[in-house]
């Protein structure tokens, strides 16, 4: 498991990734029942008001967070946690197809309202 943070942030909100997972981790997490969603290539503009985790079916993203030139890269086989609160601009190469999860929010998804392409 990778973890990155943005050196610097006075918060410390983190990126979590891990590389990979077992089958059974997944099966375990339940992945295959969270619902999916998915973007084109482009830059979008993001504010997690809740916690999300997410696994990539495909797809190659590099995340700055909002006031950072330190970029997190993710993409195909990646589960990712990212924190509640962060502000970030995700880097889409490579069209996201991905199953995800929120912790107990009860605003709109961020990852819906995110087309703001620049």
């Amino acid at each position: 498991m990778a973890s990155t943070s943005t050196p610097g942030s006075s918060s410390e909100l983190t990126i979590t990734v891990e590389r990979n997972p077992s089958k059974s981790r997944l099966s375990e997490l339940g992945i295959n029942s969270w619902p999916k969603w998915g973007c084109p290539p482009g830059k979008y503009m993001l504010k997690f008001d809740a916690q999300e985790t997410c696994y990539l079916l495909r797809g190659k993203v590099k995340v700055y967070s909002k006031g950072s030139s330190e970029s997190v890269q993710f993409g195909a086989g990646d589960l990712v946690t990212i924190p509640k609160g962060l502000s970030c601009t995700w880097d889409v190469s490579v069209a996201v197809d991905k199953h995800y999860k929120f912790e107990s929010s009860s605003t709109p998804t961020p990852s819906s309202t995110c087309c703001d392409q620049s």
